[in-house]
């Protein structure tokens, strides 16, 4: 926000953010698919997740109250923060008065693999919810760099109203025609972008597939030139079809 608003009160408006990812991989074997996961869970452990959902936090200025991660077993990994807007630490003369500001960032991951087409998916979801001015929407672009990620789907939402000074009802307090908005342009050049806003509910929706597939980039222990021309073609064919139904969010093919 380039200027603070002025309010009657305190601003009750809650922001909703939820970042979904999905990375696919090409896995010929059942143990290469199953060394892919395995390699993607040490990767992506608790401890890793924590840390970029501390940086996160840091980013929106909020303070980190408690922090819970879980490591499972087969795969997968959770972590749950809750903050608060601003510091916590009480103020002499002062009450502190809890729950109001309470918001919480999670995460939790989704390693699998397809039976038919051997290409493995890596998905992540991360859900950011805050209350008061902070907006998670500027930490898109560390998430996105984060991950590195071949679709990604968006969704943002904010409830409630607060009042200005005059006591009109305020539904927004913040520009925005899309999330594309706060996303680097240097990124949104790598891919394929598509939005779906119904702005009357303050509800925006983006979601971006890569554009350009290297497909070494996309095969785990094996090199490219190991495999004959029909071979890298198949795989191309499988990547792309993958990537599609998992943008679109429909079964095509």
């Amino acid at each position: 926000m380039e200027q603070k608003m002025r309010l009657y009160g305190f601003n009750n408006l809650t922001k909703a953010l939820s970042f979904n990812i999905y990375d696919v991989c090409y896995a010929k074997t059942p143990r290469e698919q199953k060394d892919y996961i395995a390699y993607i869970d040490e990767q992506y452990n608790s401890e890793r997740l924590t840390n970029i959902l501390t940086r996160l936090t840091d980013m929106i200025g909020a303070t980190v109250l408690n922090v819970s991660r879980q490591d499972y077993e087969p795969q997968g990994a959770s972590v749950t923060i809750l903050i608060a807007e601003g510091s916590m630490m009480p103020v002499q003369g002062e009450t502190q008065v809890a729950h109001l500001d309470k918001s919480h960032v999670t995460v939790h991951t989704y390693p699998e693999y397809h039976p038919d087409t051997c290409l493995a998916t890596f998905r992540v979801d991360i859900d950011v919810a805050t209350c008061g001015e902070i907006t998670p929407l500027s930490t898109l672009d560390y998430l996105i760099r984060s991950f590195d990620s071949d679709i990604i789907t968006m969704d943002y939402r904010v409830r409630g109203f607060t009042r200005d000074v005059d006591g009109k009802k305020l539904f927004l307090d913040h520009k925005i025609t899309s999330i594309q908005d706060y996303i680097d342009r240097e990124i949104l050049r790598r891919y394929d972008t598509v939005d779906i806003n119904v702005y009357e509910a303050n509800l925006f929706h983006t979601k971006m597939m890569v554009k350009e597939v290297d497909l070494q980039n996309y095969l785990f222990n094996t090199d490219v030139y190991e495999l004959p021309p029909k071979t890298r073609l198949e795989i191309m064919d499988n990547l792309r079809r993958e990537m599609i139904e998992i943008f679109s969010g429909r079964n095509i093919y």
